[in-house]
């Protein structure tokens, strides 16, 4: 037995789905499915991922954009992790991500992950 097969017999056990996705991906946990083509094709896709309010997001913290700012230095900056440059994006309704560090001097919302709050004086 490799690795990843005892690394699923172990999550399995535990009740936890194995996931196609790494920990810090914005798809984590979201469900894959499967489509039967015209022509008998199995094609498989990942559902659709809704992104939460604004007002489900707990604000850190605002950054002043900065010339030259970009979003993958700004979440490892305050997110720890340059890749969750997406959790930056969810917490500002970005669909455009360069649009939040275009401007010098516009603000920036750092939130905390999805479902997590802070206090409630933050």
């Amino acid at each position: 037995m490799d690795m990843n097969q005892a690394m699923r017999m172990v999550m399995e056990s535990a009740g936890l789905k194995p996931s196609l996705f790494a920990p810090n991906s914005r798809y984590q946990g979201i469900d894959t499915a499967t489509l039967v083509a015209a022509d008998g094709r199995m094609i498989s896709y990942v559902r659709r991922r809704f992104v939460p309010p604004l007002a489900e997001h707990s604000l850190m913290q605002q950054h002043a954009v900065l010339e030259g700012d970009r979003l993958d230095n700004l979440s490892a900056r305050y997110l720890g992790d340059p890749e969750l440059f997406w959790r930056i994006c969810d917490a500002n309704d970005a669909l455009r991500p360069a649009e939040l560090t275009e401007t010098p001097g516009a603000k920036v919302n750092i939130a905390l992950p999805h479902g997590i709050t802070g206090p409630a004086d933050a």
